[in-house]
This record gives structure tokens, C-alpha cells and sequence, in this order.
């Protein structure tokens, strides 16, 4: 289907050159169709990023980052919750090679294309968060917990394409990412102890 092909030539050009190798008539090159049909499917650019967001498996799923049943996982304990949640988050990134390049791009170069992005995650993180921590009352700003984690989890996931050790850590590893899951669930337990 074309609509999937130029969805996947939006990820093939990000990959390869970055936001500054996207433009229409790059995408429609890439994906061997006339740039109309990006106008047509997406009504624009803009249109095409949103869907790549949401659509082309650049983002984990809250299915995912619930580890494959949104009920059980919401019936967790808060600190199981928040454990569950850092694992399932580690194994839907590392398993996406385009969706860290992309995040690594994200950090030098931001302009309307990395926006529109953003925002698709903003609102999956936001969808998850309110799903599954808003309803705990907690002395402490949860939002706030969840988002260390996350970007922590991120800010290693990137690292570890360019570095083996980080803090003395093998973060090119799955032991190094074991551990590191280990030291997410301690912190969760004795943060939950506090509430």
C-alpha cells in the first residue's frame, strides 16, 4: 500500500540523514511515488511525521510498555508497576534501532519535523502515565518519577550505540541492562516505602 510506503520511507530518510534529509519530494523519491500522494494520504509533510509517529512502530505501545496485558498490569502494586513499567520501556527501545537514532537526531536539531514528533510521544507517555499512575495518591510527584525513569532509560538506550561502559557499566550488554533493571525496581520499592 502506498500510504505504508512512504510511512516507511519517512523512517528509512531519518535513519540515514536525519531531519534535515526530509523534506516531500525526498520522501517520495524514497518511497518510488509522486510527492501528490503525500498531499493526498497525509494532507502535507507535517501529516506524514505524524503518522510515521503513530503508525510506523517508532514509539512503544502502552499494550507494550505494559508488557502485553493492559488489565493485569493494572492491577499491579505501585512498585511492581513502576519496575514493570522501566523493563518493559528498556526492551521496546533497544529493540528499535531507527527510534534511537531518531531520539539521537532529536537532540542536536529540533525544527517542525522533530515537533511533530514529540508530541506523538508526549501524548503516548501522557495516555500511559494517566492510565496507569494517575490514580495513586502519593505524597510524591509521580509524573515526575515516571519521567526520570523513562529518560534515564533513554538517555543509556542512546549512549549505548556509541559507548560500551557507562559509569562503569556494560550498557552494550544485556547483563549491564539487567542490573540496571535491578537498581530501577530497589529504587521503586524504597520510593513506594515513602508514599
Amino acid at each position: 500500500m502506498t500510504s505504508k510506503r512512504l510511512v516507511s520511507a519517512v523512517g528509512s530518510l531519518l535513519a540515514k540523514k536525519g531531519f534535515k534529509g526530509i523534506g516531500v519530494n525526498a520522501v517520495a523519491r524514497e518511497a518510488g511515488v509522486d510527492k501528490v500522494l503525500i498531499y493526498r494520504y497525509f494532507g502535507g509533510l507535517p501529516g506524514l511525521i505524524a503518522a510515521f509517529g503513530k503508525e510506523g512502530d517508532f514509539w512503544p505501545s502502552a499494550l507494550e510498555m505494559a508488557g502485553g496485558d493492559l488489565q493485569k498490569f493494572s492491577q499491579l502494586p505501585l512498585e511492581k508497576r513502576l519496575s514493570e513499567f522501566a523493563s518493559n520501556f528498556i526492551r521496546a527501545l533497544r529493540k528499535r534501532p531507527l527510534t534511537q537514532a531518531i531520539m539521537a537526531w532529536e537532540m542536536i536539531e529540533t525544527n517542525e519535523l522533530t515537533e511533530d514528533l514529540e508530541r506523538v510521544r508526549e501524548q503516548s507517555v501522557m495516555e500511559f502515565f494517566q492510565m496507569f499512575f494517575i490514580k495513586d495518591q502519593a505524597r510524591i510527584d509521580l509524573q515526575a518519577v515516571v519521567m526520570l525513569i523513562g529518560a534515564a532509560i533513554s538517555y543509556l538506550v542512546i549512549r549505548s550505540n556509541n559507548i560500551d561502559l557507562f559509569g562503569g557499566m556494560e550498557i552494550g550488554a544485556d547483563q549491564g541492562w539487567k542490573r540496571i533493571e535491578q537498581a530501577i525496581a530497589a529504587i521503586s520499592s524504597s520510593l513506594v516505602k515513602t508514599i
